[in-house]
């Protein structure tokens, strides 16, 4: 009986061969898309599955009229391509089984009904009607193996892929701190495999600093960052920060903006949506399908990033949804650590910036250029600085500082400590005692603040030159030392300026730095030919990593010392020899060229202690005005001399000296070895004294008084007329 199934079922399959093969086939597949809508086969795979279900039919007759074992053939290639271009598409592996057994069921279902055609023998009939289900059942267990097989190998390849690009996203995506970098390198991974062009588009006010937040019209975007596959960028408009664009307000992009929601967008192949944009004298881009995400950070939305595909890709589907989105997700969050970042060092730099001193101060006893440069690190703006101060009798100060710690409150706390530092030189303290009072200004502010990331402290060189005594007096709170580089003597008789003929580092000594209290600092003094060159600067142009600072330190000497130029053009050789590109810690410099004040602009005379000496001060003083031609100042320098010699010698001790000097300014000085310095009052009615400093006060410009270790000046300063 089994030979007489056998080569009746081989007569079955010769009777079904062509043409009914291909009528089979279509009847086949016309079944599958009637009754299994799921897979919803495309175009390009049409001709792929049609020829699947004819190999599947053909395969099958050859099973029954060679008798061979169904449970041993080998699939088919057109079937394993057709599962895994299901997998590609998403379809789920249910409804490709469901597909591929549906199509069996309906090919057995014809062979089964050509059966009765060929035979009466209703025994035969039900033998071979068993044989070929059994053969049937066989066939399509071996075939589902390897369809799902396949299926299985390419979903997880695509998983595989998908995986890799979500590591490929967190790797490169945040590499700096860098607003338009981050865009590009989300534009850059999401053609990597995955789309064929992306755009990504920042709002205007999250470019712009501003809080961002979710809007309701359809705001200003800026086209920052967009990249091709193909790497032709010209398939969208050009990327310009600077020119501003919004969508319509019914678009799909403003709804995803207005929303904060993702959106798969699906676009037919001859239309093109009315926000895309027209690319002038360029086809533009034919995409069937588009992923609209708006990049959305701790609530706020920043702006929209944009995924196509086109005709080369199979469209997106709901899992590559969810991929962009992850994806989008880690770009939108290191978007927003970079703007804020961009925002507070931004704002610190131009907090530290307008705390500095804006542009050089009028004063005769330096040429002096200073520069600034903030850290180019990841740690943000630090606390150096560096002012240029006007004191009393022709000096100046000249300072450096360095605040512990980066961002707005090292900015912050640099102006408090460089507006404490300008109240202590008003008073004319001592170097090392303006330092002790700026160390104590910093101790309360360790105390008013008590901060948890580490104590407050800074370092800070204080100097003040004198042009007429060409004497310069230092003192360092922990910080470096100057450079000085002493000119050579001239080589004619012109006296014109020339190199330096040396250059060396300050010998004296380093006080501990700002804060940390009950040490003491200590000043030193040095007398300084004129047209020397004084370099005052923070540790940040000599400290570097890759660079030994005993080397920097010998670099900066050797460029002092061949620096004939102005205090500007040494500023530009010393940042160009010491650095390169932008600096890991902030660098504050001031160069200093110092001045001598003409001996003929200064006139001294000794008083005894006695009151008749008045009268013979005021003789001198008229003397001295009449030789430099300001007679005008004549009768105002009388009495201001008068009131001060008078006071110091009522009040003060011996010995008493009157000095003048003319610079821009007329100043009046009278020295005594007395401490206690004069007050202004008010003087009553019937008082006899008490008006002399307020009638110094009403003529003069500026006074005040400066103390010494051998006594102090009381000084009044008068404007000369332009």
């Amino acid at each position: 009986m089994g030979t007489d199934v056998d080569a009746f079922l081989a007569r079955v399959a010769r009777e079904f061969r062509p043409p009914r093969t291909n009528q089979s086939a279509d009847v086949l597949l016309r079944r599958i898309r009637d009754e299994v809508p799921e897979p919803s086969l495309e175009e390009d795979i049409t001709a792929l599955v049609a020829e699947e279900t004819a190999g599947h039919v053909a395969a099958f007759l050859d099973v029954l009229e060679h008798g061979a074992d169904a449970g041993e053939f080998t699939a088919l290639p057109q079937a394993v391509e057709v599962a895994r271009r299901y997998a590609r598409s998403g379809v789920p592996i249910s409804s490709l089984l469901r597909a591929y057994r549906l199509g069996h069921l309906t090919m057995l279902q014809l062979l089964q009904a050509e059966i009765p055609r060929l035979t009466e023998d209703r025994e035969l009939i039900d033998a071979a009607t068993m044989r070929l289900l059994e053969d049937g059942f066989a066939y399509v267990d071996r075939g589902s193996e390897h369809v799902v097989a396949a299926y299985e190998e390419e979903r997880d390849r695509r998983l595989q892929h998908r995986l890799t690009l979500t590591n490929e996203a967190g790797r490169r995506i945040g590499t700096t701190l860098d607003v338009g970098r981050t865009a590009q390198e989300l534009a850059d991974v999401g053609t990597a495999g995955f789309a064929a062009l992306v755009t990504v588009d920042l709002l205007d006010s999250a470019l712009g600093g501003e809080e961002a937040r979710t809007p309701s019209d359809p705001p200003p975007l800026r086209r920052v960052a967009q990249r091709s596959a193909s790497g032709d960028d010209s398939v969208a408009p050009p990327t310009d920060r600077r020119r501003t664009h919004t969508y319509p307000v019914d678009s799909e992009p403003a709804h995803a903006l207005a929303t904060g929601q993702p959106l798969l967008h699906h676009v037919a192949a001859s239309d093109i949506p009315d926000w895309w944009p027209p690319t002038p004298d360029q086809e533009p881009l034919r995409f069937h399908s588009a992923l609209l995400l708006p990049l959305v950070a701790r609530g706020d939305t920043l702006g929209l990033a944009q995924f196509f595909r086109d005709e080369s890709a199979a469209p997106f589907d709901e899992d590559d949804l969810l991929l962009a989105q992850e994806i989008a997700a880690r770009a939108a969050v290191s978007v927003d650590n970079a703007r804020r970042y961009t925002h507070e060092r931004s704002t610190a730099l131009a907090l530290q910036r307008s705390l500095l001193p804006p542009r050089p101060v009028e004063q005769s006893a330096v040429v002096a250029a200073s520069r600034y440069l903030p850290s180019g690190s990841l740690a943000g703006v630090g606390g150096d600085w560096y002012d240029l101060i006007p004191l009393s009798g022709a000096r100046v100060a000249l300072v450096v500082g360095d605040v512990v710690g980066r961002g707005l409150h090292a900015a912050a706390t640099m102006g408090r400590l460089r507006t404490a530092v300008r109240a202590f030189a008003d008073i004319d303290l001592m170097p090392d005692e303006l330092l002790t009072h700026l160390d104590d200004v910093v101790i309360r502010l360790q105390r008013e603040e008590a901060r948890e990331d580490g104590e407050l402290g800074a370092t800070c060189l204080y100097a003040v030159y004198d042009p007429v005594s060409r004497i310069c007096s230092l003192a360092s709170a922990g910080h470096v030392l100057p450079a000085l580089a002493t000119p050579a003597p001239p080589a004619g008789s012109d006296g014109g300026d020339t190199a330096p003929r040396s250059a060396e580092f300050l010998d004296m000594p380093i006080g501990p730095p700002l804060g940390l209290g009950g040490l003491p600092f200590e000043t030193a003094q040095f007398e300084l030919a004129e047209g020397s060159l004084l370099a005052l600067y923070t540790d940040g142009l000599i400290e570097r990593r890759t660079q030994d600072v005993d080397a920097a330190r010998t670099l900066l000497c050797d460029l002092l010392a061949r620096a004939p130029g102005t205090p500007d053009e040494v500023c530009d050789r010393l940042l160009a020899a010491l650095l390169s590109g932008r600096p890991a810690d902030d660098v504050a410099l001031l160069v200093a060229r110092t001045l001598a004040l003409d001996p003929g602009h200064v006139a001294t005379l000794d008083l005894p202690s006695d009151p008749a000496a008045v009268s013979g001060a005021r003789r001198f003083t008229s003397e001295t005005l009449a030789a430099w031609g300001l007679e005008e100042l004549a009768f105002s320098t009388e009495l201001v001399v008068s009131e001060l010699v008078t006071n110091a010698i009522r009040y003060g001790k011996s010995p008493v000296r009157l000095r003048l000097i003319r610079q821009s300014s007329l100043t009046c000085e009278v020295f005594d070895a007395s401490s206690t310095s004069p007050h202004l009052r008010r003087a009553r009615t019937f008082d006899e004294g008490g008006r002399g400093l307020l009638l110094v006060a009403q003529l003069a410009e500026r006074w005040g008084t400066r103390h010494s270790r051998e006594g102090k000046v009381i000084w009044a300063e008068q404007a000369l007329s332009r």
